[in-house]
């Protein structure tokens, strides 16, 4: 059972008209509540904090975290000296010519804890005057990132392993904080929120806006098929026993080594958390060539995920009547998709008769919005070699795929992931600005068509087409109707 004194709302959560009625998590859940258990969701919404403990209590919190539906707050980090002990941090390097660069001395020097450099076959081969205080482990041929964390995570004889990329900057901190979230004996794995270092240039500027490592600024359970369904591993602290008991990285996977790890971890029972309140820098490609190879191998990852993980890589998931609605607008006839969207309004508010009509509309109008623009990027990433074609042959294709271009961009602009407004607070964007909206636009399409690309590739080398495949599913989720609470 999880020890945490508090807990936070997800963003997703509504409790209507003060109902027993709870609606959040993800994916959506819709939970009905006892008398007991609106008593504690009523605290929560308060403080944060219940006012009674008990194991009905601790159970109904269990299912909440697991839905979700809330995330537990840690306040104070781990106290230095017994992090000390408790961690050891390592860092897989690679060069192929070149310096070491700023980050790795400082990755060694801020953390406090005991640290292993795997040299993964570099050329030049890491110098013990380049990393002070630091043990160096040599490997004698390349393995990449997911054999080097292996390797040096067989020389780990702490509790805990916490894994930062080389190009990282962290401060002293960071691992203290995240090391708190271990108080769960179920948690395995905590990463924090990854933003882009300070850099100048016009990439720097767009991954400070848009970088694929950035997950947002709200707290999350790390699951398949959920809102932050992977977390990439240029930070992480882990728990020693459950990475070995699920053997490490995937040695065999070059790229997506950190999602495929994640998604183990949850299937042999272990919660993975997304904290977003501590914070890590990564350095930016510097070049346009290699911030594309970068996207375009991050895609590649895709297919061999895909195998590994049947059904949980769709590029799009949403409810059938939403690509039904959608469908007929694509296909030039509008009021037909409208007709379908009132339709499927209507049929929700009758299936949810415990939810207050405006909520049903509310949810359902938003369900549909969601879906449509989870098409338009789904267009012009995944299925861009499609919508090019189609824009080739047909002008109502052409109208589609621009506004498939053109609405994912200007709302990329004005929210986040989760249809917030954007986080400004980046030091970037107080004291460089933001990239003007032409550069911006030419960075995002290039971004998704590397991505795209690199999905295509992979899976014509795997010979499936499953990591291209949309995945319809219905809302709410057919479960077992029993009252949740205490």
């Amino acid at each position: 059972m999880t020890t945490a004194d508090r807990y936070r709302l997800d963003g997703s959560y509504r409790r209507p008209a003060d109902g027993r009625v709870v609606i959040g998590g993800s994916p959506l859940r819709l939970l009905t509540l006892s008398a007991g258990g609106v008593d504690v969701l009523r605290d929560l919404e308060r403080d944060g904090s219940p006012s009674v403990r008990s194991a009905a209590v601790a159970t109904l919190l269990e299912r909440l975290l697991d839905l979700g539906i809330v995330h537990p707050v840690h306040e104070d980090p781990m106290p230095a000296d017994a992090a000390v002990g408790a961690s050891t941090v390592v860092i897989p390097f690679h060069r192929d010519g070149g310096d070491v660069g700023p980050a790795l001395p400082a990755v060694v020097a801020s953390s406090g804890c005991a640290a292993i450099v795997v040299d993964d076959a570099s050329s030049p081969a890491l110098g013990p005057d380049e990393v002070a205080d630091a043990r160096i482990v040599r490997l004698d041929r390349n393995v990449g990132p997911g054999g080097a964390r292996n390797a040096g995570l067989a020389h780990v004889d702490t509790p805990f392993v916490a894994f930062v990329d080389a190009d990282v900057e962290i401060d002293e901190s960071v691992i203290r904080r995240l090391l708190s979230w271990f108080d769960d004996p179920r948690v395995a794995l905590v990463a924090p929120r990854i933003r882009a270092a300070r850099a100048t240039g016009r990439l720097a500027r767009f991954e400070a806006m848009r970088s694929p490592l950035d997950l947002g600024a709200e707290p999350a359970r790390v699951a398949p098929t959920t809102r932050v369904s992977y977390v990439p591993a240029a930070v992480v602290v882990c728990r020693t026993e459950a990475l070995r008991a699920v053997e490490g990285f995937d040695e065999s996977l070059r790229w997506g080594e950190d999602v495929d790890l994640v998604w183990r971890l949850q299937e042999a029972g272990w919660r993975c958390r997304y904290e977003p309140t501590v914070v890590a820098r990564h350095r930016t490609r510097t070049s346009l060539r290699a911030w594309l190879e970068q996207r375009f191998r991050y895609g590649t990852s895709a297919a061999p995920l895909a195998a590994r993980h049947p059904g949980v890589l769709a590029p799009v998931r949403m409810s059938g009547w939403s690509a039904a609605t959608w469908a007929p607008v694509a296909a030039g006839v509008p009021l037909l998709g409208i007709a379908i969207g009132v339709g499927t309004t209507v049929a929700l508010v009758r299936k949810l008769r415990q939810v207050p009509a405006m909520e049903s509309l509310r949810l359902a109008g938003m369900g549909n919005l969601y879906a449509g623009r989870l098409l338009a990027a789904t267009l012009t990433r995944a299925w861009w070699p499609l919508a090019a074609t189609a824009a080739v042959v047909s002008r109502r294709g052409r109208r589609v795929v621009l506004a498939a271009i053109v609405v994912p961009i200007v709302l990329d602009r004005r929210t986040d992931r989760a249809g917030r407004a954007p986080d400004t607070a980046d030091q970037h964007l107080q004291e460089e600005g933001t990239v003007d909206p032409i550069t911006y636009a030419a960075l995002h399409l290039l971004d998704d068509v590397a991505y795209g690309t690199g999905v295509w590739v992979g899976a014509w080398r795997r010979r499936s087409a499953a990591a291209l495949l949309p995945s319809l599913e219905s809302w709410p989720p057919r479960e077992p109707r029993r009252p949740t609470g205490s």
